[in-house]
C-alpha cells in the first residue's frame, strides 16, 4: 500500500467514525428518559402528570371472558375475540345514527345480502339488537366505501369494510356474544 492510499483509507475512517459519532450523539439527545426503566407494577407510573400511552386497537378490559365479538362505541372499533381470550381481529367501523346500550347481546339473526334501511345494498349482515324499533347490526357496503350515507332515516347498521364484514360473518354465528362497551 502506498502512503497516498494509506492516507486515503485512514481519512475515511475518520470521516466513517466522525459520522457515527455524530449519529450516536443525535440518538441520545432524543431518548426518552425511562427508556429501559423498571417499573415495580410492570407499568410506567403516571405520578409526573402523564398517563401512558395505550394501544387504541387494544382489547377494552371490561370486555369479558372467552369467545365473543367486542364493540367499543367511543372507539368505533370491532374485536374477534377467540375462546383462549386472544384477539383473531381488530378493525374500525363506522356506526348508525342509532347506538345499542352497552351490554352483552347475542346474535339473533344474519343475512347473506339485503338492501340496508339507506337503500345500500349490503352482506354479511349480523344482527343482535334492536334501538327504537331499528335492527342493529353489523354489515358491509357491496362495492362502496364504509361510511354510511346521509339519509332522513335512522339508521343501525354498523360499516365495516368487505374483508372486515366476511370475518365477522365467518366468526359470528347465531347466538354469539356481542359485547358492546363504552
Amino acid at each position: 500500500m502506498t502512503s497516498s492510499s494509506a492516507g486515503f483509507v485512514a481519512g475515511l475512517t475518520v470521516a466513517a467514525l466522525g459520522g457515527v459519532g455524530f449519529l450516536a450523539y443525535q440518538a441520545s439527545a432524543n431518548v426518552p428518559a425511562d427508556l429501559g426503566r423498571t417499573y415495580p407494577s410492570g407499568k410506567p407510573s403516571t405520578a409526573a402528570g402523564k398517563t401512558p400511552t395505550r394501544n387504541p386497537a387494544e382489547l377494552p378490559a371490561d370486555s369479558g371472558k372467552g369467545k365473543r365479538v367486542v364493540y367499543s362505541l367511543g372507539k368505533d372499533r370491532v374485536w374477534l375475540v377467540g375462546e383462549d381470550n386472544k384477539v383473531t381481529r381488530t378493525f374500525k367501523v363506522t356506526p348508525g345514527d342509532l347506538d345499542p346500550a352497552p351490554e352483552t347481546y347475542a346474535v339473533t339473526s344474519r343475512s347473506s345480502s339485503v338492501t340496508g334501511t339507506d337503500g345500500t345494498p349490503i352482506e354479511h349482515v349480523v344482527r343482535f339488537t334492536s334501538v327504537d324499533g331499528v335492527t342493529i347490526g353489523f354489515s358491509a357496503a357491496v362495492g362502496k366505501a364504509t361510511s354510511v350515507p346521509a339519509t332522513n332515516l335512522k339508521t343501525g347498521g354498523i360499516r365495516e369494510s368487505r374483508p372486515d364484514g366476511d370475518a365477522l360473518w365467518r366468526f359470528a354465528t347465531l347466538g354469539e356474544r356481542v359485547v358492546v362497551v363504552r
